[in-house]
This record gives C-alpha cells, structure tokens and sequence, in this order.
C-alpha cells in the first residue's frame, strides 16, 4: 500500500528548557506539524475538509520518551497510518536526529461532522488520499481498545 511520511525540522531555541533540551509538550507541537504536511502531501489543505463537511480531532495521544532533542538538533519524524477505520485513523511517528531514536508516539483521530462535532464516516477522498501513507493491513487493524 503506502510508504512512511518523512518530515524534518530544526529544534529552535526556545522550545527547550532550562536544561537545554526540548520541552517535552513541545513534541506534540512537532507531530502535530508533521501530521499536517503529510495530510497537505495525502489529501490537500486541512481547510478543504469544510468541503467535505469534517473536521478530525485528536482522540488520544502517547508518547514514549528514548533520548532528549538539544537547540538546533535536527529531527527527522517518520511517519505512517497504521489503521484507517471507520471514523478514526491512527497514525504512529518515529523521531530521530539523524539515526538515533529520540521518541515514538502515536495519535488517533476521529472524524466528526462540521455542524453537530459528532462522529461521522471518513469520507472518501480523505481514505483515499491517505492511503498513499497507510501500512498494507491499515484497513483490517481492529478498533483500539
């Protein structure tokens, strides 16, 4: 089916603590970012789900801390949907400065409807697009728990 999403930045200096590493809130800033290139590169602009009559809002977030980011490390977030189900996708990131795993993470998303904010079926052309991104079993991963 799809490759992964590869997105990279440079860690700025005030994303970091007075440790001199990155703040960890300041990861899901970054994955929120490559999340949203990789939907520009799979579907197009995240306002044109007004067209569609959606919205996708994060359900769940998780974080697993490897190795600390430092100011002007170079980060490289990899990326892939893992499940697209009926309402929701699950996508899991990979962070690295250059080969060195920094965290894993991953999110779930949930399409809801632009006028009521329930949940609604994922339309088409987004399952479409993002399947350019998808691992081979995405459509048959079960429900999370």
């Amino acid at each position: 089916m799809g490759d992964s999403y590869v997105h990279e930045l440079r860690v700025r200096y005030g994303e970091c603590d007075p440790q001199g590493i990155v703040f960890n809130a300041n990861y899901l800033l970054y994955i929120d970012t490559a999340f949203t290139e990789l939907w520009r590169e799979a579907v197009g602009l995240w306002e044109d789900n007004a067209e569609l009559g959606v919205d996708l809002v994060v359900a769940e977030a998780h974080q697993r801390f490897l190795a600390p980011a430092r100011f002007d490390d170079v980060i490289q977030i990899r990326m892939q949907l893992t499940r697209i189900g009926t309402t929701s996708i699950t996508t899991e990131f990979d962070l690295f400065r250059e080969e060195e795993p920094l965290l894993e993470a991953w999110l779930r998303h949930v399409c809801v409807d632009r006028r009521t904010w329930t949940k609604t079926d994922l339309p088409d052309p987004i399952r479409t697009g993002l399947r350019r991104f998808a691992a081979d079993d995405a459509e048959r991963a079960p429900e999370p728990a």
